[in-house]
């Protein structure tokens, strides 16, 4: 399975903003953008001016990186967004969020979309008490999402319990933290969705 296997601040970097790639170390003094407020690269700190064009691509390229997903897959996910009714930006950031490993993150049970992601592929958890280990599994409402009975008790899972009560998720999900089983009650609205991204500039890279 192919997937990006660099260093995850210089992607920051790039970006010009936190994407809170690697969970708490976002959070302390260690974080590369805090520590290095320009972009990697001999040409870092030179003054560029943006096109049009860049200002669209570096928008495709944030939610690419925030949502850990490949230029191909993330065509896909754009082109199924533009089939569906109502606008097409939104749609697809719908569509992002709904990712079994974004839900996950979303709960409380991973520091990190990167973790989710191992922890999925990793089969901790079921859906719908069937397998679930493919990270881009879409989630519909009233899908259960719950940790396997067997990860319940490693260590891992231990500390993740104990954390949960001082995490809120989205209010498209609700968690039972003692049972580590959680529901989708609804798909995601635009005022719930807090990522960085215009939207809009992706519709209008993909419409040129």
């Amino acid at each position: 399975m192919a997937r990006y296997t660099g260093p995850v601040c210089r992607l920051c970097r790039r970006e010009g903003l936190k994407l809170y790639l690697k969970g708490d170390r976002c959070f302390t003094e260690k974080c590369a953008i805090d520590r290095r407020a320009y972009a990697p690269g001999q040409h870092g700190q030179g003054r560029k001016k943006v096109s049009e064009y860049g200002t669209q691509l570096r928008e495709k390229q944030k939610a690419r990186r925030i949502y850990g997903v490949l230029e191909k897959q993330f065509e896909t996910y754009f082109e199924k967004a533009e089939r569906q009714a109502g606008i097409t930006g939104e749609n697809l950031m719908k569509l992002l969020e709904r990712r079994l490993d974004n839900v996950v993150y979303r709960l409380g049970l991973a520091a990190s979309r990167a973790e989710a992601r191992q922890l999925v592929l990793h089969n901790h958890f079921t859906l719908n008490a069937h397998k679930a280990n493919i990270p881009s599994m879409l989630v519909s409402v009233g899908d259960i999402i719950q940790v396997k009975e067997k990860s319940k008790e490693s260590p891992k899972f231990k500390d993740i319990k104990e954390n949960l009560a001082h995490k809120t998720p989205p209010a498209w999900l609700e968690i039972d933290s003692e049972q580590l089983t959680a529901k989708v009650v609804a798909l995601p609205t635009k005022e719930q969705l807090d990522v960085p991204i215009q939207e809009h500039l992706i519709v209008e890279l993909y419409s040129r």
